[in-house]
């Protein structure tokens, strides 16, 4: 033993290998544990409810009592019936690509958002026309089948009849007959 080396009796030298992985493990395990524990939590307290007004998200909750009987009344006689302006009635040819043409058939009317854009809606109708008949001349018939083409339908003639009656604001497009052939 001349070189310095210090002799380890054998099974200290084997404990102490074993230790080592074992002790590693349990770090690891720890690691890997902590963050799926915080994970639960979080989403146990978010699916509880109890996170989402903690940081100022979802429904705000409303106090007792704060609004009196005799106030009932006009809080009800506030809110204010919707507007509607009705379209006259549309027929356009669909862009067809095959010999057979199509066709729409289209009922429909615009909700206002205040009771005085009636009137700007009215004045503006021929625009209005114009911008729906052009866009529906445009599209194909596959792509008004199904709720998704008519929702489509719909968000698309929200946002012209927007541009068609500035500074009046349209809120819905409401279709009360549609036919495609």
């Amino acid at each position: 033993m001349s070189s310095g080396a210090v002799a380890v009796p054998a099974a200290v030298a084997a404990a102490g290998e074993g230790d080592a992985p074992r002790k590693g493990g349990k770090k690891k395990l720890l690691l890997l544990a902590i963050p799926l524990v915080l994970v639960g939590v979080v989403a146990g307290l978010w699916f509880g409810g109890i996170l989402p007004p903690l940081l100022g998200m979802g429904p705000k909750p409303e106090a007792k009592g704060e609004m009196h009987p005799a106030d009932q009344p006009a809080a009800a006689a506030a809110v204010k019936p919707p507007t509607f302006v009705d379209i006259p009635e549309l027929v356009a040819n669909l862009n067809s690509s095959s010999k057979h043409a199509a066709f729409v058939k289209l009922k429909a009317r615009i909700e206002v958002a205040k009771p005085e854009d009636q009137v700007v809606v009215q004045a503006a109708m021929p625009r209005v026309l114009d911008l729906f008949q052009t866009y529906l001349r445009e599209i194909r018939p596959e792509e008004l089948r199904g709720s998704a083409g008519t929702y489509r339908l719909r968000e698309e003639l929200i946002a012209r009849a927007n541009v068609a009656v500035a500074p009046a604001q349209v809120v819905d497009v409401l279709f009360m007959e549609m036919l495609i052939q």
